[in-house]
């Protein structure tokens, strides 16, 4: 059997319980919150009073804070690009002889709950008066324009080893916003930060929990693709973010920089998802693995240390950067 075959005949297992995934990790629109939740109610009366408390307490949180705000937002609204993504993974199909396949219905349950992300953040934006909205619109357009290109080619072991390890870091990066928006008395800010990361760590256990079942089945192809994965690193979704006017060059660098320097994403949580992945994974515990795979999770297990010594040898530059999407106080 093919490597593509096999891949594929697992995918097919792992479908017959795909109903079961959407149950257990995904939440139906009527019962799950909704961004008009968590906003001013425009036919209150008291809108315009609550929108001007917004304005008030978000000019108590500094650029780095905002510019972080706006990558995050623009990648939670790339959305189109990952799910045209997933849904050309091998196994995947909305092409079944006239029906959708189990995993095209989980793509697009997932991407549903996805949206809402991005549809709350920049509503949110908006209102702060902080943010040029137009310029982030442009940024939207072109991260949705550009694509992006992850290494994991058309194979689900490796698009689920990237699902798994982004969907945590998202979780990292919205729960470290909320920390900071209520320790600046940014309550609401707080709170919506919190249910999307919230909605993160759910489908992050939802990935994992694919993997853990790859791992049952074909146990060193998986350890493989995790350990491609780790050895060419996880690209963010973002990489390709960029501004207006013909400025081709990415920003990412600067915008991680940021991040690292406002202590909502560092080398540090990099780090630690892979600490996190090893164990949810039990790579120790794993048996029956070819003398390749036997190398690659050793090469596993020992990551999170040596990535840590390097983490701890970096320096955060404190550079000012000039974004066009922020507003001046």
């Amino acid at each position: 059997m093919s490597l593509q075959n096999s891949r594929l005949e697992v995918m097919q297992t792992l479908e017959k319980s795909i109903d079961l995934f959407v149950e257990k990790f995904l939440i139906a629109p009527d019962k799950i919150w909704q961004p008009t939740d968590f906003l001013p109610n425009s036919q209150s009366q008291n809108f315009i009073e609550e929108v001007k408390e917004i304005r008030a307490l978000s000019k108590e949180l500094d650029d780095d804070f905002w510019t972080v705000m706006v990558g995050d937002t623009i990648t939670e609204e790339a959305l189109p690009t990952y799910e045209s993504w997933l849904l050309s993974v091998e196994g995947i199909s909305q092409h079944n002889n006239g029906a959708d396949n189990g995993w095209a219905k989980w793509v697009r349950a997932w991407t549903a709950e996805e949206n809402r992300h991005g549809d709350l953040l920049n509503k949110y934006l908006y209102l702060s008066g902080r943010i040029n909205m137009r310029e982030v619109e442009i940024s939207t357009q072109h991260l949705i324009a550009d694509g992006m290109s992850i290494g994991t080619g058309r194979d689900p072991y490796k698009n689920f080893v990237y699902t798994s390890f982004q969907e945590l870091a998202t979780y990292i990066s919205h729960h470290n916003v909320a920390k900071i928006a209520k320790q600046n008395g940014h309550k609401i800010l707080s709170k919506m930060s919190k249910i999307i990361a919230g909605d993160e760590m759910r489908h992050h256990i939802a990935y994992s929990e694919f993997v853990k079942q790859i791992f049952n089945c074909d146990a060193s192809e998986m350890m493989l693709a995790f350990q491609y994965m780790m050895k060419h690193k996880i690209v963010m979704p973002a990489m390709n973010l960029r501004q207006s006017f013909g400025q081709k060059a990415s920003l990412f660098d600067q915008f991680s920089v940021v991040a690292q320097r406002a202590g909502v994403y560092t080398g540090f949580d990099y780090c630690e998802i892979i600490k996190k992945l090893n164990t949810t994974w039990e790579l120790e515990k794993i048996n029956g693995l070819t003398a390749e795979a036997e190398k690659a999770r050793d090469f596993l297990l020992k990551l999170p240390e040596r990535m840590l010594r390097i983490t701890e040898r970096m320096v955060v530059p404190n550079t000012t950067y000039q974004f066009k999407w922020m507003i001046a106080k």
